[in-house]
C-alpha cells in the first residue's frame, strides 16, 4: 500500500532535498511545490508585474490562466525539473532575485488556490511526496505522514549562501540570512494558508543533523506508516 507524504517548514531546511531521497528510495512522485510558486513569480517578474516597491497582484490574478507549469524528468540526472508554459526554468527560478519576490506572490489567494488544486490532482493516486509550506494543513490533510523541518535562520541562511556561491553568483551572507529572516515573517503571518505546523506532524530540526541521519530518520518514520496500511 503507498500512502501520501506530505513535508512541510520554512526555506533552506533541506525540504526538497530530503523529499527527493524519500521519492527515489519509495518509487513514488516527488512534486516541489515551492519551485511551482517560483515559477508563477518568474512569470510576474517577466511581465513587469512585481519589482521593488510594485506588485500589480490583479493583473497577475487576471493573466493565471495563461500560466501551465509542469515537471518533465531530466534524463541525466533522473530528476523532475520545473517547466513554464513548456520552458524548462528550472535554474532561472532558484536565483535569490526570484526568491526575494515569491514570499508576496504566494499570499496571493487566487494564486495559491490555482496551485493547490493541481497538486491535489497529483496525489489523487497516493504514492507522492510533496514538500511545501502547507501541504499537511491544506493539500494533505489527510496525509499519512507529515513531517515539519526547522533550523536556526542563520544555519539556514549558511546553507543557501553556499549554494549561491558554488553556482558563482554574487552576494553577500548578510543580504541572504536578511532573505530568510524576511520570508519567515511573510510565511508564518499571511492571511492565506499560513505557514504553521499541523497538529499532526512530527517536527525535526536539522539545526546540527546531517543530510543522511536525517533521511534515514524520516524514512523510518515513512516505512512504519506503510506497515500500517498493508
Amino acid at each position: 500500500m503507498k500512502i501520501t507524504i506530505a513535508i512541510d517548514g520554512y526555506s533552506s531546511t533541506g525540504k526538497s532535498t530530503v523529499a527527493k531521497q524519500l521519492a527515489d528510495w519509495l518509487e513514488y512522485i516527488y512534486v516541489d511545490t515551492g519551485a511551482m510558486y517560483r515559477a508563477v513569480t518568474l512569470f510576474a517578474m517577466r511581465k513587469g508585474l512585481i519589482s521593488d516597491g510594485f506588485f500589480d497582484k490583479e493583473q497577475l490574478i487576471k493573466k493565471l490562466d495563461a500560466i501551465t507549469i509542469t515537471f518533465v524528468k531530466n534524463v541525466s540526472t533522473g530528476k523532475a525539473e520545473v517547466c513554464l508554459n513548456g520552458e524548462n526554468v528550472e535554474s532561472l527560478i532558484r536565483t535569490l532575485e526570484v526568491s526575494s519576490f515569491v514570499s508576496p506572490v504566494a499570499t496571493v489567494s487566487e494564486v495559491r488556490a490555482k496551485l493547490v488544486e493541481q497538486q491535489q490532482r497529483m496525489g489523487e493516486e497516493k504514492g507522492i511526496v510533496m514538500d511545501g509550506r502547507d501541504i499537511g494543513t491544506v493539500v494533505f490533510p489527510n496525509a499519512e505522514l507529515k513531517i515539519f523541518m526547522t533550523a536556526s535562520a542563520e544555519e539556514r541562511a549558511k546553507r543557501r549562501y553556499n549554494e549561491l556561491l558554488e553556482r558563482g553568483d554574487t552576494i553577500t551572507y548578510e543580504s541572504v540570512l536578511s532573505n530568510v529572516v524576511e520570508r519567515d515573517t511573510i510565511d508564518t503571518t499571511r492571511k492565506d494558508s499560513p505557514l504553521v505546523k499541523a497538529a499532526d506532524a512530527i517536527e525535526i530540526d536539522n539545526t546540527e543533523t546531517n543530510i543522511e541521519d536525517q533521511f534515514h530518520t524520516i524514512l523510518q518514520l515513512a516505512k512504519d506508516r506503510i506497515a500500517k496500511r498493508v
